[in-house]
């Protein structure tokens, strides 16, 4: 195995890894395998499990886990603030020259594709946030509903508006905002070239992004069931083991604080968003809550799988494989000593 060593030019020709996948594919478990064999440190490539004391609802690697392997980017912002794609490719790179500077291997593990698609392929300039505007539109959907703002959304941004769901708050709020900052549709912004991108864009970084360095390599490894129907009774699992384990308490918590909305990106992740809301509707049963978990969490998984089938150059590995690991192990090892 050749280590990364120290010598930035020398790291930058290793292949930067990316094991992706969609949620209860076993990520972090073939990621743990992993480290018995390579001297691997792990980034997270998760937008929840960023945030401190949101644990079992984002399947957080415990103490123990962590102890072994270093693991990275988690339990790095506080759940009312926000964290953004282009925060995690400063912070990722950060981390990941770290890891190679003290001669190991970066990994990163996670499914949050937008997340991994900005470090591999570049930020598009996309206007940033306004908080008064974003309240604003909170407050509209608090009348009228998301669905109303999606129907607006698809009169002024019919391309976007056709991939959201009537109810994905977050996501149409941010093509909404987009589109009054700009006055352009969020899918024409998207469809210009990205800044920063890696190996074989023509576009160079601009003046103001710290990251001229050169291109990068990536090797994107993708953990998918060959059996659809496996990775949802893994879901419909998984979610029951986080209420058993103390989900409910969690939310409680968070809640308790004061300082919490359900409008926080933070509680807008899958788990907590169902879980507050059934806290707000008076606790109607657990098996409602049990069920619309379990049917966001599957919604999440396909939005998973999209992401990744639109990444080309991914090699796939069947997750419901017993060898899943030594296959990925397989592929590093041939990776890292090219």
């Amino acid at each position: 195995m050749r280590p990364a060593g120290t010598d930035a030019h020398a790291a930058r020709e290793t292949p930067l890894a990316l094991l992706l996948g969609p949620t209860a594919s076993g990520k972090s478990a073939v990621a743990m395998a992993l480290a018995e064999h390579l001297p691997i440190e792990i980034v997270s490539v998760d937008s929840a499990q960023v945030y401190r004391g949101m644990d079992i609802g984002t399947a957080k690697p415990g103490a123990a886990e962590r102890a072994a392997v270093p693991h990275h980017l988690i339990d790095i912002v506080d759940p009312r603030e926000s964290y953004s794609a282009a925060r995690f490719v400063v912070d990722a790179r950060a981390a990941i020259d770290a890891i190679r500077a003290r001669g190991r291997l970066p990994l990163l593990v996670g499914g949050t594709m937008l997340y991994a698609r900005a470090l591999v392929e570049g930020l598009h300039p996309l206007p940033g946030a306004d908080p008064a505007l974003r309240r604003r539109l909170e407050d509209e959907a608090r009348e009228s509903g998301w669905p109303a703002l999606h129907a607006r959304l698809a009169r002024v941004d019919p391309v976007t508006a056709a991939r959201l769901e009537p109810g994905d708050a977050q996501r149409i709020q941010r093509a909404l905002e987009v589109f009054e900052l700009s006055g352009r549709p969020l899918s024409q912004w998207l469809a210009a070239p990205r800044r920063g991108a890696s190996a074989g864009a023509p576009t160079p970084a601009p003046p103001e992004d710290p990251d001229s360095r050169p291109a990068q390599r990536f090797l994107q490894i993708a953990l998918e069931p060959s059996q659809r129907s496996v990775l949802h009774e893994r879901i419909a699992a998984r979610f029951r083991a986080m209420i058993e384990a103390g989900l409910l308490d969690e939310v409680r918590a968070l809640r308790a604080r004061g300082d919490l909305s359900a409008d926080l990106p933070s509680m807008r992740c899958v788990g907590y968003r169902q879980a507050w809301a059934w806290l707000d509707a008076g606790e109607p049963g657990l098996e409602t809550l049990i069920a619309a978990g379990i049917a966001a969490t599957r919604q999440l998984a396909k939005r998973q799988l999209t992401w990744l089938r639109a990444m080309p150059d991914r090699v796939v590995i069947d997750c419901l494989r017993t060898d899943a690991a030594e296959q990925v192990l397989g592929l590093l090892r041939r990776a890292w000593q090219a």
